[in-house]
């Protein structure tokens, strides 16, 4: 099928990327991430005191708190902050910081205006990498990325943008987990879901996809921290 995408984009490209390490007070680290419009700000402090109802004697308490646009957060968006959590926590070394409070706040910038959400949280997933990256606060053994597939009409396509979701007939977010390199890449959660039935070739050419696709991001966010690297040596020779 010749899917025709706006932008002139081919199945496999996605939205341009925005990414923004942001700096937000009295947090250790923050940052933005957008596939296009869509966008989401997440912010990390910790390690912190935790309550003492929360204490772990072993491992960090993470927690994940997650605030809509509009309106007070509600079962939908503690469910989602939920989601996030468990792509996120097979990256962090939690056993460093014991009885230490880890908290990810993730705001969204864009409001949902379908019943599919998996392109803002695929841009929640990555800011709030980026955040956890920027703070260096906490010991991290690998870098989730995220992206959107969906499917319309046989068609896998990437990053499905507001226009195209009420075409989709299937769809679902990937989330990848990057260790030593691009190459070295699992797949850590995802929520495709299908109209039809469920085809595991399908899921398969699926996680193909996302795997590419979060890759890029994946040597996206290399590129920032690389070059946040390079100027702060150049500040160090300056001084």
């Amino acid at each position: 099928m010749d899917l025709k995408r706006r932008g002139s984009r081919e199945a496999t490209d996605f939205r341009p990327m925005r990414i923004t390490l942001d700096g937000l007070a009295r947090v250790d680290g923050s940052a933005r991430f957008g596939f296009g419009d869509t966008a989401a700000l997440s912010s990390v402090s910790g390690p912190i005191e935790v309550r003492l109802a929360a204490e772990n004697p072993s491992l960090s308490t993470f927690e994940v708190l997650l605030r809509p646009l509009s309106n007070v957060p509600a079962t939908q968006s503690k469910s989602l902050a939920a989601t996030i959590r468990s792509a996120l926590v097979p990256s962090l070394i939690l056993s460093q910081n014991p009885r230490t409070l880890i908290q990810l706040v993730i705001q969204a910038l864009t409001p949902v205006r379908s019943k599919s959400q998996d392109a803002l949280v695929s841009a929640m997933i990555n800011a709030s990498t980026l955040a956890l990256l920027n703070a260096g606060s906490i010991p991290m053994k690998g870098v989730v990325c995220a992206v959107a597939i969906g499917r319309i009409k046989s068609t896998l396509i990437v990053d499905p943008s507001e226009d195209e979701e009420p075409f989709l007939d299937a769809s679902g977010c990937f989330a990848f987990s990057f260790g030593n390199g691009a190459n070295d890449a699992r797949c850590v959660w995802t929520n495709w879901t299908t109209s039809g039935s469920f085809d595991e070739a399908e899921l398969t050419n699926c996680k193909r996809l996302a795997a590419a696709a979060t890759r890029s991001v994946w040597l996206e966010i290399q590129k920032v921290f690389e070059g946040d690297s390079e100027e702060d040596d150049e500040k160090m020779e300056i001084s």
